[in-house]
């Protein structure tokens, strides 16, 4: 075992007050086990009652090659006592499981944080492997941060060693050592954890057995050695709550629980049409586990079959949902167009990642904004909501069922990799708060002796009629109908009257006034947000009113159509600043419709926000320096990978490469 103590203030050494909040990131390698480490770490953390966001980051690789930097993934959490709204900026505490996991995340962590490294990963091999000519944990590297390091490999094999496992065996358990370590540092139970392998191993129980080995030997270790300096146990209690039944729930797992809760609401049974794609798949899986709730999942060939399958379901009759992100919602815009024309209800949900192309699979972004709003040929306009976090999801699945039932169209519901993947607890509401909205089909004519299918009614929206209902035949595709009979009619005034129609539809959907999130309704300075950059937002926004400036936070759901008083409430502020995961496309949005001299944050680097970025942006408004607010805000150290570390992306040529950066040939 060896340790080093870094030097800090003794104030801080000396107190012994618990800290409110604590960032925690466990990296390793692929196959190391990080995410299943950090979601039962997420589990103990949720039931000891502390608030806590979750924000896992791992390669586009499927399996990267052992021990590579451009291998290594990542978990982070940060909990406490307090309202936490983000995942963290930067780690208190990195567990690494090996050189590439310390070398990829080190630059992320807190000055004076705790590194806990296992020597047994530090060969000669792989240190080759992460570019480094030295041990860091010998070299006086790692000076400015507290490192514990000591053989987790070693003492896992012993750990294991009575259930007769061979060595490759056994060091898969190591991520459950290293969990028992930790759920000893923040003073865990570990029942629930042992539960959980019970089950999960239930067919094989001599793996169970070992695992939960390997648990007890972590949390022993923590106990029992003789431990000096950087490893303390740390008490957090727990949050203040409301009362009432909590989970935590990942962005996936809302939507899925939202869009049947939203098929209930309107009394239809529901369809789910879906292509495989990261990060939009976990839909699919979640929803193919609630049939007893009338949903019905198809895994189709391809992103235009599914999305064509949940339109054949809608016309029959059932709320029809498709899924999918960025690339595969370009396959489907044809699709969008054909759901549009025929006025049919459709729910598409959209969990963006970076791109073009198929760009970042795995990382986050918000640059579909535009493809949401105006990306289908012709004037095809739909509405577009956004989900703030992984709870809101829920709610925001639900009302997005409830606009495309009750207007007669497609909805697009936009997510995105961190809400996806992330978690944070929720407070199941009770069933009975949601106002119902169940679907009435038309079953005889609605003009006397003759039926009208584009006759609208006070929403502007056509009736729904279910194919083989008597007497109702009407024709249904994707070319121009009159606006009333349903017959193809291409003449220009007809054409200009649905083109009208369907848009004034959209325009007048009632959506919710636009409410502030936190701070005035006026003042110097507006941070306007949407998606899931709700929570940097929000905690960059507080500490800057701490300071005493005057700033507010409006976060804005409803994209298209916006809330009608959106231009009036901005319009009480002095300034208007836009952080989105983009190029500045809501800004676009928010300038077009609301002539509002918007300015833009923007950050492309597939990471999400930190809070000290934004709160560096929003001082900027108040520094009387002129012309320096705004822009973009650089890729940070947490960008993975980078070339700067020595992973060699291909963008330098041999002869400009550095040492570190040697590749094999």
């Amino acid at each position: 075992m060896a340790t080093q103590a870094a030097d800090r203030p003794a104030e801080t050494q000396a107190s012994g007050a618990a800290p409110e909040a604590v960032v925690v990131r466990f990296a390793g390698d692929s196959g190391d086990g990080m995410q299943l480490t950090g979601g039962q770490f997420t589990l103990s953390t949720a039931l000891a009652g502390n608030d806590l966001a979750t924000f896992p980051d791992f390669p586009a690789e499927i399996r990267a090659p052992q021990g590579t930097l451009f291998g290594v993934s990542a978990f982070q959490i940060n909990f406490g006592s307090t309202q936490i709204d983000t995942a963290g900026d930067a780690p208190d505490v990195l567990v690494a499981m090996n050189p590439a996991a310390l070398k990829v995340n080190l630059a992320a962590l807190k000055p004076g944080g705790l590194i806990i490294a296992d020597t047994g990963e530090f060969t000669k091999r792989n240190l080759d492997k992460a570019k480094y000519e030295s041990n860091p944990l010998e070299d006086g590297s790692l000076a400015k941060w507290d490192v514990l390091a000591f053989d987790i490999s070693a003492l896992t094999i012993e750990a294991v060693k009575p259930f007769g496992l061979g060595n490759k065996d056994a060091l898969r358990s190591k991520n459950m050592w290293t969990l028992g370590l930790a759920l000893w540092m923040f003073d865990r139970d570990r029942q629930p954890i042992v539960d959980w392998l019970k089950a999960k191993f239930k067919a094989k129980p001599e793996i169970a057995d070992a695992n939960i080995a390997a648990l007890n030997a972590g949390h022993a270790y923590g106990e029992t050695a003789e431990i000096s300096g950087p490893l303390k146990k740390v008490s957090i209690p727990p949050v203040e709550s409301d009362p009432g039944l909590y989970r935590t729930i990942t962005g996936a797992e809302s939507v899925s629980l939202g869009l049947v809760a939203g098929a209930q609401l309107a009394e239809l049974p529901m369809f789910f049409g879906g292509y495989p794609i990261t990060p939009a798949s976990a839909i699919l899986h979640h929803l193919a586990r609630l049939k007893e709730f009338g949903v019905t999942t198809f895994q189709a060939e391809d992103e235009i079959a599914a999305i064509c399958a949940a339109i054949g379901a809608s016309y029959a009759g059932q709320l029809g949902v498709t899924s999918s992100s960025g690339p595969g919602i370009a396959l489907k815009g044809e699709a969008m167009g054909l759901a549009i024309m025929t006025e049919l209800p459709l729910v598409i949900v959209n969990s963006q990642r970076g791109g073009p192309s198929t760009g970042l699979p795995t990382k986050t972004e918000q640059s579909d904004l535009y493809q949401a709003v105006y990306g289908r040929n012709g004037d095809a306009p739909m509405p577009v909501i956004a989900a703030r976090s992984p709870a809101d999801a829920f709610d925001v699945a639900i009302e997005a069922c409830r606009i495309a039932v009750e207007y007669m169209t497609p909805v697009m519901l936009l997510t995105d990799g961190y809400i996806a993947n992330a978690a944070e607890p929720w407070k199941v509401p009770d069933p009975e708060s949601y106002a119902k909205f169940p679907v009435r089909f038309l079953k005889e004519k609605n003009a006397g002796d003759t039926l009208l299918p584009y006759r609208r009614d006070e929403k502007g929206a056509r009736p729904w009629i279910k194919p083989g209902t008597p007497g109702l035949m009407h024709r249904i595709g994707g070319i121009e109908k009159h606006v009333e009979t349903g017959n193809i009619d291409y003449s220009p005034a007809n054409h200009q009257a649905m083109t009208d129609a369907r848009k004034a539809k959209i325009d007048e959907i009632a959506v919710p006034d636009q409410d502030v999130a936190l701070g005035e309704s006026t003042g110097r300075l507006a941070v306007v947000g949407w998606g899931s950059t709700f929570g940097p937002i929000h905690q960059a926004v507080r500490r800057a009113r701490r300071r005493g400036l005057s700033v507010s936070h409006i976060h804005v759901r409803h994209i298209w159509p916006l809330p009608k008083n959106l231009g009036e409430l901005l319009a009480g502020f002095d300034r208007v600043l836009v952080p989105e995961m983009n190029t500045g496309q809501f800004k676009t949005v928010l300038r077009d419709q609301l002539l509002i001299d918007a300015e833009s944050l923007t950050k492309t680097s597939g990471q999400p926000f930190a809070i000290a970025e934004l709160e560096e942006a929003i001082g900027k408004y108040f520094d009387d320096i002129p012309d320096n607010e705004g822009g973009e805000v650089p890729a940070d150290a947490q960008q993975l990978p980078v070339s700067a570390s020595g992973h060699d992306d291909g963008s330098l040529r041999p002869e400009r490469r550095s040492p570190q950066s040697k590749v094999n040939p």
